[in-house]
């Protein structure tokens, strides 16, 4: 069967805005696709719809996002489902690192890739978005995006050199329902909700202009639900981070490094001190994917 990667991403700035009254908050979020990714393999046959997941229990596969863009798709060209679909998952669930929206996205391109694209991509990236607010990143093809809104808007910018990256993956979870209820409580008391901000010098990014920007505002809360990500940044930094952030509602921290050297290093001195975490050391990626 065709195999088809589903990377991860990072974000390297996320600002949480104001919360409509349908409950969506709008973001501002920087959005770096990583050269970590599951693997997804299609075959179309003459009828049914199966997924094949190999890796931790995800739960029921009718929940699954393959399982769900796959039906999508299906349904919006008017079709019986008929393919058989193996998820090999490679990406921490429920870190923040996107990969859920990232399978969801690859299903849905890969299917119209196949089928001999019956759906335009306008069409493509509307079913994506009735299945998570990063699926349209990931659509994208882009590197590098600037999104807005709930994650519809995406601005794709060209990307700076592929940098190592160094992901800390806590035993925690955070649910990011939960972080988003954390946050508001929070600034009920604290300063008044941030500004978009357009950010500056992205037109040629650098690493040194993303870096300045950098920041996330979900890190105060996920500090109180996780006392070891305070720890697990400094630790980071102390060994030759150039940045060491949450992603996403966490609970992943990532941390950009200069040289491979100095992440390897990292890495070692992160398993001895946080013995319980998954590491996984890997890339900015080096090159867009087709969109869908």
């Amino acid at each position: 069967m065709p195999v088809f990667p589903a990377p991860a991403k990072i974000n390297l700035r996320l600002r949480v805005l104001a919360r409509e009254i349908t409950g969506w908050h709008q973001i501002e979020s920087l959005f770096c696709r990583l050269d970590l990714a599951d693997e997804i393999e299609i075959e179309t046959t003459s009828h049914g719809l199966t997924l094949e997941v190999d890796g931790p229990d995800a739960g029921p596969i009718t929940d699954n996002l393959v399982w769900r863009a796959a039906s999508a798709f299906f349904a919006a060209i008017r079709s019986t489902p008929a393919a058989r679909i193996r998820l090999a998952k490679r990406i921490p669930a429920g870190a923040g690192l996107g990969g859920g929206s990232s399978d969801a996205a690859t299903t849905l391109s890969a299917l119209n890739h196949l089928l001999g694209r019956p759906l335009e991509s306008d069409q493509v990236r509307r079913i994506g978005a009735t299945l998570g607010s990063d699926v349209p990143f990931f659509l994208s093809g882009a590197d590098l995006a600037l999104v807005w809104g709930r994650g519809e808007r995406v601005l794709p910018l060209p990307a700076p050199p592929a940098a190592p990256v160094l992901v800390v993956v806590p035993r925690e979870r955070i649910v990011t329902a939960d972080a988003y209820a954390h946050l508001a409580a929070a600034r009920e008391h604290d300063a008044p909700l941030p500004e978009a901000v357009l950010l500056e010098g992205l037109a040629r990014p650098s690493w040194d202009a993303i870096l300045s920007a950098a920041g996330n505002d979900f890190e105060a809360v996920a500090d109180a639900m996780i006392a070891t990500l305070p720890a697990i940044r400094s630790a980071l930094r102390e060994n030759g981070a150039r940045l060491a952030q949450l992603t996403g509602s966490g609970s992943a921290v990532f941390a950009i490094f200069a040289d491979a050297a100095r992440a390897r290093g990292a890495a070692r001195v992160l398993a001895a001190t946080v013995p319980d975490a998954a590491l996984v050391q890997t890339m900015t990626a080096r090159r867009a994917a087709a969109a869908g």
